[in-house]
């Protein structure tokens, strides 16, 4: 599950990073810059994130997923505490009705569907569980991916990047266009600068 998290995260930011790249490009005001007319004189100012190295040292990120993870260790621990206890009233009913423990038969049916009633409730727990889990984890990537985009649009109002990249989606890169240990201490900066 964390690493399906890790991707998730990873594909939402790849998306927002090109949202980033097709909107802030064209929403440039040219009246107040000289124009730049791109070519072999005049290249693309271009750089990039390694987001799965961001995503490990983003303080935001690194809380957020402990969070998670703690969150979904409780689930799982209150899921397997009802359905231990629901098999072990099965197994001591099972051994009820083989032993004749039971004075009526319409006492044996009751107990029966009680527990039938206690089986679907721990499927409904299951279920709610992990839609609950799921949404979180939607949550967590989407809180992540606006610090990241927010930060990344201050950012680059410095830096004058043309395109910046996620490298998730691109197959090489020189190390000289990497920016990613500069954002991510940017980025705990900033986090650490709201956290107090």
């Amino acid at each position: 599950m964390k690493n399906s998290t890790i991707v998730n995260i990873v594909l939402a930011l790849a998306v927002a990073g090109l949202y980033i790249i097709h909107f802030s490009g064209g929403n440039k005001d040219t009246s107040t810059q000289p124009s730049k007319a791109k070519g072999p004189n005049n290249p693309l100012s271009i750089a990039y994130v390694k987001m799965d190295s961001m995503l490990y040292t983003y303080e935001l990120a690194k809380k957020l997923n402990t969070e998670f993870a703690e969150k979904k260790e409780n689930f799982r621990k209150e899921y397997t505490d009802k359905r231990i206890k629901f098999e072990r009233d099965a197994a001591a009913f099972q051994e009820k009705v083989q032993r004749g423990g039971f004075l009526t038969e319409e006492r044996a049916k009751q107990e029966q569907e009680r527990l039938v009633g206690v089986q679907q409730e721990i499927q409904k727990l299951d279920y709610d569980l992990t839609q609950k889990l799921n949404e979180m984890q939607g949550q967590i990537s989407q809180q992540i991916l606006d610090s990241i985009s927010s930060y990344l649009k201050s950012y680059n109002e410095v830096k004058k990047y043309d395109i910046i990249l996620n490298s998730s989606s691109m197959l090489e890169g020189s190390a000289q266009y990497n920016i990613t240990k500069e954002v991510t201490q940017g980025l705990n900066e900033r986090y650490r600068n709201l956290s107090k």
